[in-house]
């Protein structure tokens, strides 16, 4: 049985200077109106922002400084993390970049690899997606059936993938494929590739959401040619690798904080005639942010010493997505309001409209409730 630890860890004192340092570039980026902050911050994107984080060492923080890096601590980054998150600054374009699928790249890549594709996503110049879900393959993974023959130089890959986030936005994509056929062993003869998205043999669709906007993609693989330096890892080793991806994915500050702009907001609202039942609710999610908050960090401190969280990750998700879905639900009863469907606007009605609307779909991404409470259980032993 696994035992959940989260033991206390402390900031490192170069982290309260950066994030003085993030807070005075934020402030100086919104009063030259390079950008107003955005609801849903990591999952809009603005090409010229993420350059400009990239151009201040914003992005590739932990890396080699050979390969674009600043060498600097994942707690460093954490801290740079949660005032972007906080600050609503729009790092959707880097964002995956930066936090998965480049420590994919320097930890299994190829160099050449490395030395192509860090540095430009380093300074804010090269952008990924994550091709995972398929059809009939969610958050059960192991069920994929995109494949990959060996070609001369390389492999072709042939299948879909859906409901992938800002392909249409990226250079790259990360897709886990099958290289064998499935075994007894689900979780075996799975490869990760890193595909150029301007391949021959690939093609996007759009997939739009339910208030119309162009968030996701259809990517069809037909024959796409992938050469033999752009395998991620071990041929086979894909499973492995894209679990500890998700240590990462599913563990930081933008599991929490989606909705935050709405929670300072709703405090505001509520500041000029406060009741019984908001000051308790907002107690209660004041209360809940710092408890994520301690867990959070726990597992960046782990994930700094070179451990696997997995399943600590996967319970931070699982509790950030339930307060990141409960902030508008319980604030719409509270305060009066008409929701409108306006992505740009930071009025109240719009932050409450579109955190609304979007709030479901954080059960979703990064693994449905379903599958990580599962993953628990069985680290709990009840299954």
């Amino acid at each position: 049985m696994h035992d959940f630890v989260f033991p206390a860890v402390s900031l490192p004192e170069s982290a309260s200077l950066l994030r003085q340092q993030v807070r005075d570039f934020l402030k100086k980026e919104r009063d030259a109106g390079t950008f107003t902050p955005r609801k849903n911050s990591w999952s809009d994107g603005d090409a010229e922002f993420s350059r400009k984080c990239g151009q201040a060492g914003y992005i590739g923080m932990v890396w080699p400084k050979k390969y674009g890096g600043q060498e600097r601590t994942a707690l460093d980054r954490y801290v740079m993390t949660e005032e972007m998150l906080a600050g609503g600054a729009p790092v959707g374009a880097h964002w995956v970049a930066d936090r998965q699928s480049g420590n994919q790249i320097l930890r299994h890549g190829s160099e050449r690899a490395r030395q192509l594709i860090l540095p430009k996503i380093a300074a804010g110049e090269c952008f990924f997606a994550i091709g995972m879900s398929e059809p009939d393959s969610g958050s059960d993974l192991a069920a994929v059936r995109t494949s990959a023959v060996k070609a001369e130089g390389g492999w072709k890959i042939t299948g879909t993938k859906v409901w992938t986030s800002s392909a249409h936005r990226a250079h790259y994509l990360i897709a886990l494929v099958r290289t064998a056929p499935k075994e007894e062993n689900r979780h075996a003869g799975m490869t990760q590739f890193i595909v150029d998205l301007k391949s021959p043999g690939l093609k996007l669709s759009p997939i739009l959401n339910i208030y119309g906007a162009h968030d996701w993609n259809e990517v069809v693989f037909d024959k796409c040619f992938v050469p033999d330096d752009m395998v991620v890892g071990e041929v086979g080793g894909g499973w492995n690798m894209v679990t500890s991806e998700l240590a990462f994915e599913r563990s930081g500050p933008d599991r929490f904080l989606s909705t935050y702009q709405l929670l300072l907001a709703s405090m505001e609202q509520l500041a000029e005639k406060p009741d019984a039942r908001s000051v308790n609710e907002i107690g209660r999610f004041v209360a809940h942010l710092t408890t994520l908050r301690r867990m959070s960090t726990s597992v960046a401190g782990m994930l700094t010493k070179g451990e696997k969280p997995i399943l600590e990750a996967a319970l931070v998700k699982d509790i950030g997505t339930a307060f990141e879905r409960e902030i508008p639900e319980i604030f719409r009863q509270l305060i009066p309001s008409e929701p409108l469907m306006d992505n740009e606007s930071l009025d109240f009605d719009a932050l409450l409209g579109m955190s609304t609307l979007k709030a479901p779909g954080f059960t979703i991404r990064g693994g449905t409730r379903e599958i990580l409470r599962g993953m628990i259980a069985k680290g709990l032993g009840l299954r």
